[in-house]
């Protein structure tokens, strides 16, 4: 299985093992560092581990918390190990002085050693995460956990699937066997990827052993070889629906491939009052924390704002934006495009655009602008996490042209959220439509935890200026 499923959200299972063996090795690592520093004798650390266990514990946490921020266990793929280990150096140095504030903060049960050495552990761990990371991909391959796939279908649902998945990003739970057309569809899938089994499909699974079926097709009251399925499933063979593997392969929802039935009796789109209640005390939170932090950078911006346009011009600017339910309500922002930028009516966004100041084009790329929405956030308008709201008179004209736009409303907008994540700014109808896929597994999967890696991996969308326009 190349995916594990907590509450609802998928994650990778290479990466969230390779994620509990960087945590060993982070433990291990403040180990020897506190042997050199502070034993010297083998004997007295293996006495004495007990008491060290607490502030081990402490260093690799935060350490890997900070890697999670900045995409650590996400980056191979695209970057391959180097990337890897330079956003690992980055993260070990931001840690440090994290580790030693909550050193200092912290009591002394909980981090009873570790002043002194956080530095030299940090380096220590560096070194042997390199070591560990290359030995775990040499020996497990670049098909590590990856199920073998067949796909019943080669019509246009099918087409989708191979379409959107095809790059290695979205492969890496899977190696796919190829495609099995059903005589009653039509082809659109090319024929180099078609297989063309010479007896029935129980047969082919016999003497080409898969873990996992996808029925793609197009139209199932045409028929399906249910026999062939029943008997395939009871060799141990899953069998999955194609917009659902879609979904887990991909961490967005498609929507060429879903119905209002689907949305109906597939799982998820389910909040409860606990949950509710969990994710209204994280917003508070998290904003006023992010609000505290920022205060200075705040000012700042207000000054360079009033140093480039004059003491008179406007810092701060409110727009309509529709929430929760389909609600009207104001956002704040710090402004970033001149005054008469809409003298002529709303449009999109540009990249590149002309309207923006010298100053907002630099707190857009770095995400300023966007932090007087923490006041939206405290007064209950917005979500720390959730789909970007958009203007009326964009949601109306998308609601006419992109099916089951409206079903973004069923949650509160935010500032950040799955889709700012996973995509870049949205500046026409098609982007847009692409950004509803991800919106949707949001809405669909929401969670605790998933809010919570939401405002983690969001830091490094800042850092490396994702998505920002």
């Amino acid at each position: 299985m190349a995916h594990v499923r907590i509450f609802r959200h998928y994650i990778h299972l290479p990466f969230a093992i390779l994620g509990l063996i960087d945590f060993c090795v982070l433990t291990a690592a403040f180990y020897i560092a506190s042997f050199f520093r502070y034993f010297g004798d083998l004997q007295f650390l293996l006495d004495s581990w007990f008491f060290i266990l607490p502030s081990a514990i402490a260093f690799s946490s935060i350490n890997l918390l900070v890697m999670m921020a900045l995409g650590v266990h996400q980056s191979r793929v695209e970057e391959g190990l180097s990337g890897m280990m330079l956003r690992t150096i980055m993260a070990l140095i931001l840690s440090i002085p994290l580790s030693l504030t909550a050193y200092l903060i912290a009591p002394a049960w909980l981090w009873y050693i570790g002043g002194g050495l956080i530095a030299a552990a940090s380096v220590l761990g560096f070194f042997l995460l390199g070591v560990s990371r290359t030995l775990f991909f040499a020996l497990l391959g670049d098909d590590a956990f990856k199920r073998k796939v067949l796909v019943l279908g080669a019509g246009v649902r099918a087409a989708r699937l191979l379409e959107d998945l095809r790059t290695p990003f979205n492969r890496k739970g899977f190696t796919l066997v190829g495609f099995v057309p059903l005589p009653s569809e039509a082809r659109e899938v090319p024929l180099e990827h078609c297989l063309q089994p010479s007896s029935s499909l129980y047969h082919y699974i016999l003497n080409h052993p898969v873990s996992e079926i996808v029925v793609a097709v197009d139209d199932r009251r045409k028929g399906l070889p249910m026999e062939d399925l029943l008997e395939c499933k009871m060799e141990g063979v899953k069998i999955v629906d194609g917009a659902t593997f879609y979904e887990r392969e991909s961490r967005k929802v498609a929507l060429e491939m879903i119905s209002q039935g689907w949305l109906v009796f597939s799982d998820g789109f389910t909040v409860s009052s606990v949950s509710g209640f969990g994710k209204r005390a994280i917003d508070l939170l998290t904003a006023g924390v992010l609000f505290l932090a920022a205060s200075p950078l705040m000012l700042l911006t207000v000054l360079a704002i009033k140093l480039e346009e004059g003491l008179k011009a406007p810092v701060l600017y409110s727009q309509e934006r529709v929430g929760l339910n389909g609600k009207v309500f104001h956002v704040h922002k710090f402004r970033s495009m001149r005054t008469d930028a809409e003298k002529n009516g709303a449009v999109w966004a540009q990249k590149n655009d002309t309207r923006v100041t010298r100053v907002g084009d630099f707190i857009r790329k770095v995400r300023i602008d966007e932090l007087p929405q923490i006041f939206n956030v405290l007064n209950g308008t917005m979500a720390f996490v959730g789909p970007r709201p958009e203007r009326p008179v964009f949601v109306k004209q998308l609601s006419e042209n992109i099916p089951l736009y409206d079903e973004r409303h069923r949650v509160k907008p935010g500032i950040t959220g799955w889709a700012q994540l996973c995509f870049a700014y949205a500046d026409n109808e098609e982007d847009t439509r692409e950004k509803l896929r991800y919106d949707l597994y949001y809405i669909k999967n929401q969670s605790l935890l998933l809010d919570l890696l939401i405002i983690i991996q969001t830091v490094e969308v800042i850092l490396f200026k994702k998505g920002s326009r």
